[in-house]
């Protein structure tokens, strides 16, 4: 569902014409190979000032290729809810950390270089001569509660990394939203045992 709130809507974004060329970006969670996560609650307020709530949300993704760090081509799975019309001023997200066996809460803020990155087209193209457009927003979730962004490319091409203005998880008796959608994840069929068998728990770099 959608909101209008003007209120929420800062200076930088009211001073542009975001309107994408394509409609609308969409984005999605992955998590290392082995490291599961769940996302149950997103919020998305636009460049228009209209917050997004998301109940429901498509699935987190394990990512194949990412077992000792992140590889460079993100993608996640295909988008059916997670759509929003006008570029992020603001995200936030509660999800569950299966291989922590903690809920986290994380948020974060972007800027105007980030809008423009989703409105201007890369200087490649697709195979089919088409104009490439970064609009899909991926965040990778892995151990401690650690987030990383990217706009996902085209082609086998590396992942361009974002840098939003603030970007800030929560867990434990710091979460605020969340506290509402604290799930609890011991009961899960994946154990640390498990994830951790031959390697030092939690194993990998993902900075």
């Amino acid at each position: 569902t959608t909101q209008k709130s003007y209120p929420l809507q800062s200076k930088q974004a009211a001073s542009g014409d975001w309107t994408l060329p394509y409609g609308e970006w969409d984005f999605s969670f992955i998590t290392p190979k082995d490291l599961l996560a769940d996302v149950n609650h997103a919020r998305v307020i636009d460049t228009d000032g209209y917050l997004y709530t998301f109940n429901t949300l498509d699935q987190t993704s394990p990512d194949p290729g990412s077992v000792d760090k992140w590889t460079d081509v993100t993608f996640g799975g295909r988008a059916h809810f997670n759509k929003v019309k006008k570029p992020p001023q603001y995200i936030v997200f509660c999800w569950d950390s299966y291989a922590d066996q903690k809920t986290y809460e994380t948020s974060a803020i972007f800027g105007p270089e980030t809008w423009q990155r989703m409105k201007t087209p890369a200087d490649h193209t697709r195979p089919s001569g088409a104009p490439v457009w970064y609009n899909r927003m991926v965040f990778g979730l892995s151990p401690g509660g650690k987030v990383k962004i990217w706009f996902s490319d085209v082609a086998g091409r590396p992942s361009i990394p974002i840098k939003p203005r603030k970007l800030v998880t929560r867990s434990g008796k710091d979460l605020t939203l969340c506290k509402a959608f604290n799930t609890p994840v011991e009961d899960y069929i994946q154990s640390i045992e498990e994830i951790s068998k031959g390697r030092t728990y939690p194993y990998g770099n993902w900075d």
